[in-house]
């Protein structure tokens, strides 16, 4: 079952700047992509857990964050 979660985020100025100007120096990413990128990494980097579940989890959050980083 695919779900969405839509996500409205408040950032700090300079955060959004930097990201805009990342941004503008890269077309072929774009915020969608920049954010799926951070929050899938996080995730990796968060998960400590070595249930099936969880191992599950980890599989597919490497999936799409090496699914981010190198889509055309």
């Amino acid at each position: 079952m695919n779900t969405s979660v839509s996500i409205l985020a408040e950032i700090p100025e300079i955060l959004h700047e930097s990201l805009q100007g990342y941004l503008d120096s890269h077309p072929e990413w774009d915020q969608d992509r920049v954010f799926c990128a951070a929050l899938s990494l996080f995730l990796l980097q968060q998960s400590n857990e070595n249930s099936p579940e969880a191992t599950q989890s980890y599989r597919q959050a490497a999936r799409i964050y090496l699914e981010s980083l190198f889509q055309s």
